[in-house]
């Protein structure tokens, strides 16, 4: 039985909610929202309602959190999305809201015997992933983020408008932060399996001014509608995904450099014990230097937390 757990139940909880049960991903669903239940329960009434129009079935609970002793996944994706509102992007404005909840429910995980994969939504993700497997206890192959998987997609969507192609055919890596200081390793990056550096000299196109779109791209989201949801509900639900199938799926996400002593967004493989190993790909050196400076940064804000100053030890 797959069984989901989802803390926070806002804009990216109920539209990974949605995902799970209407593609019939999830046989077993629990909504756990200390902050407002009644939404919660209006979640799970509205997908339930749902359900005579569905091929599939899933058990939805607004449960405890005693209900996640078994779960396989659990997604935290609370948030307080109106801290963005006058910050230009800047996901750092969440942090003193979400660390409060980290220190909330991280006790509450750990009480509840959950051994399963817990992916991060939340943000500032990097900082905030790491303060979860710190606090939770999990190791840390079994805690990671969406972290630039989401980033990574914005990319290919920049790409692959500029050079007409469809966007899974853009191919590559955005490293780093998920925010300000993140950055697409050009040197990764494919279009139908061509570099990317080449085709851009050949047609006079600023690699630069795309990276800007690409990163600037989830604040034009925000600006439109007041918040993101379907792009980044999909990809916490693909890494569900490959825990789940055992995939050894390689993508970016938010998972613990050993070289940089943090969290931060870089290519991975993903199977059912979480993050299976980190991919190490050749950068150039300027790239390598971005990415020092990126997870120095989250490195820098992590050891703000709580008990957290010149944290260092492995959880195995």
């Amino acid at each position: 039985m797959r069984k989901y757990g989802i803390i926070g139940v806002g804009h990216v909880g109920a539209t990974t909610a949605y995902t799970l049960v209407t593609k019939g991903i999830a046989d077993e669903l629990i909504l756990l929202d200390d902050h407002n239940e009644a939404k919660a329960m209006a979640e799970k009434l509205d997908l339930k309602d749902a359900q005579a129009r569905l091929d599939t079935r899933t058990r939805i609970k607004v449960g405890d959190y005693a209900e996640l002793a078994d779960a396989d996944i659990l997604f935290v994706t609370a948030g307080n999305i109106h801290a963005l509102d006058n910050a230009s992007g800047n996901r750092w404005a969440e942090f003193s809201y979400t660390r409060e909840i980290v220190q909330d429910i991280a006790p509450k995980i750990k009480a509840s015997g959950f051994k399963g994969v817990l992916i991060d939504v939340m943000n500032p993700c990097d900082c905030i992933t790491y303060y979860l497997q710190q606090t939770t206890g999990l190791p840390q192959s079994h805690v990671l983020g969406t972290g630039t998987f989401l980033d990574t997609a914005r990319m290919q969507k920049v790409v692959s408008d500029q050079f007409d192609v469809d966007p899974k055919n853009a191919t590559g890596y955005v490293y780093g932060e998920h925010g300000e200081s993140q950055f697409s390793a050009w040197s990764t990056v494919r279009v139908n399996g061509l570099p990317i550096k080449e085709l851009a000299a050949d047609k006079d196109i600023d690699l630069n001014e795309l990276e800007d779109a690409a990163r600037r791209g989830g604040w034009a989201v925000h600006s439109g509608k007041g918040y993101t949801s379907y792009a980044i509900a999909t990809c916490a639900v693909k890494l569900s995904q490959a825990v789940l199938a055992d995939a050894n799926l390689a993508c970016p996400c938010s998972a613990f450099s050993e070289k940089y002593q943090t969290y931060v967004g870089q290519p991975a493989i993903i199977g059912k014990d979480g993050v299976v190993s980190v991919t190490e790909l050749p950068l150039t050196a300027a790239e390598e230097a971005k990415f020092k400076r990126s997870a120095g940064l989250i490195r820098e804000k992590f050891e703000t937390l709580p008990g957290m100053a010149k944290k260092a030890v492995k959880t195995a």
